[in-house]
């Protein structure tokens, strides 16, 4: 064969096979024909890179987002919970996971409860030699004519925790005139007896939540003053009040009399907090005074550590620390005997009124900052170790925690002046509120702990149901109704 003939022709078949000119030197024997070189008819991919094991995996957390995880974290509903227990039923059936339990969408751990299995592939070749004995309490009859596993039938049959319901309007609303738009100030307080005490300018009123009725406890206008805070003792018996002068003023709610005026303070008064019989104030002057109301007004402390104004007071649920804020932007520790403090946090970068002990956890103390921090920052008073904290966007205006879990309520000024509900430790928001058109600036719990009020500037007192023992879905329409249930 013509070997110009013979290179056409292979061209035409495989161009990548032509024999170059000097190659054609080494295809000088007969045996060098186009059977040998060409490649064949068909085309065949190389596999080397290709990963033959076939691992399906359902689409699961691990592909969101941290945002979705987020918002799938904060979701409430009841077709989230459905979506839940569908994607488990999904797993027993297709990836046998053996999920016997609906997860809960709120809990950090689910991840593990869920994705426990899901690291085994899709198509699994097993023999089944031994058939597990029947129990109708637990078991899936034989002669059952559902396609769903056994693992499937005890997940349906789980129970399901309720959805938490917590309603975004208030259940009721009071006017308050006169109450003061003032970051520094403690108007409004919540007694054991379910009476609430509110300071508008000179006077205080009592209302009582029982009977809605509004009776006027103290006028201080005759005195040429004005009230700067209320504060129950534990019993609610007794109320203190603070005044513009520097007056702490002793008062029986069932008497409607004043017991005593302690002086001591030459500025106002704007935090009070009792520990059984004593009482602690804190003023302008920067001065916090300890005084025991059944001793001579001449037995008093003097705890001095806060450069300026003390405008948050709480004691330990023990009664044996008392928490401070102030102006400076300081939170101090201090104990019953010491008159320095114990313990001084300075992460703060505004002023600290919030604060609040946690009564779940021994020694946890959580604190906000004003409009130029607006954190919330948490502290193991034990240790005087910072725990954690989270932004919060706004000036934290008060807080306070559940009585029944571990969740507490956070008011906000500066620049959105909502109510947020916590989860601790997780810091997720179950709730956020939204309704004063002023900074709220207040804030106390019910009695039952089932309850809020908060005030604002607005002059508006508005009451949330946010810690609800029963998690019931129908709101109560009066506070008649809310305070009087049989438990």
């Amino acid at each position: 064969m013509d070997q110009e003939y013979e290179r056409r022709l292979l061209r035409q078949i495989n161009p990548q096979n032509v024999p170059t000119e000097a190659g054609q030197a080494k295809c000088v024997s007969a045996t060098c024909s186009p059977v040998s070189v060409k490649s064949g008819d068909r085309f065949i991919p190389t596999r080397a890179g290709s990963n033959w094991s076939i691992n399906f995996h359902y689409a699961n957390e691990n592909c969101r987002s941290p945002n979705q995880n987020h918002k799938a974290k904060d979701a409430s509903s009841d077709s989230s919970k459905d979506a839940v227990a569908y994607a488990a039923l999904l797993r027993n059936e297709l990836l046998g996971a053996g999920i016997e339990s609906v997860p809960d969408p709120h809990t950090d751990d689910r991840r593990q409860a869920v994705l426990s299995h899901a690291s085994h592939s899709l198509f699994r070749y097993t023999v089944h030699t031994k058939r597990v004995p029947f129990d109708s309490d637990h078991e899936v009859s034989p002669y059952s004519l559902s396609p769903l596993s056994n693992k499937s039938h005890k997940l349906l049959r789980s129970p399901r925790k309720p959805a938490r319901k917590i309603s975004k309007i208030p259940f009721k609303v009071l006017d308050a005139p006169e109450l003061q738009d003032d970051f520094y100030l403690n108007l409004v307080d919540w007694s054991a007896g379910n009476l609430l005490s509110v300071g508008l300018g000179a006077c205080v009123y009592l209302w009582s939540a029982c009977t809605s009725q509004v009776t006027r406890l103290c006028d201080l206008s005759v005195d040429g003053d004005s009230v700067t805070s209320v504060c129950w003792n534990e019993r609610g018996s007794l109320v203190a009040v603070g005044t513009h002068k520097g007056y702490v003023q002793i008062w029986d709610a069932a008497g409607g009399r004043k017991l005593s005026s302690l002086e001591g303070h030459s500025a106002r008064v704007g935090a009070l907090a009792w520990n059984g019989e004593q009482l602690s104030s804190g003023s302008r002057d920067r001065v916090i005074l300890q005084r025991d109301v059944r001793t001579p007004p001449s037995a008093e402390r003097r705890l001095q550590g806060h450069r300026q104004e003390v405008c948050g007071l709480k004691w330990s649920p023990d009664h044996q620390h008392l928490a401070s804020g102030g102006n400076d932007n300081k939170l101090l520790v201090w104990n019953s005997s010491s008159l320095l403090p114990v313990q001084q946090y300075s992460d703060h970068l505004a002023a600290v009124k919030a604060i609040a002990w946690s009564p779940h956890q021994h020694g946890l103390l959580a604190s906000g900052g004003g409009t130029a921090d607006r954190c919330l920052r948490f502290w193991n008073t034990l240790t005087g170790q910072a725990l954690q904290s989270t932004d919060t966007g706004s000036q934290v205006c008060n807080l306070a925690w559940s009585k029944h879990a571990n969740e507490l309520v956070s008011t906000h000024g500066y620049s959105q002046n909502q109510i947020l509900v916590w989860k601790y430790p997780s810091l997720t928001q179950v709730a956020k509120l939204t309704g004063h058109s002023y900074r709220v600036l207040y804030l106390a719990v019910s009695p039952d702990g089932e309850a809020i009020v908060t005030g604002a500037g607005d002059e508006t007192l508005r009451f949330w149901n946010v810690f609800s023992k029963t998690r019931c879905t129908k709101e109560s329409k009066s506070v008649l109704n809310l305070f009087t249930r049989i438990r």
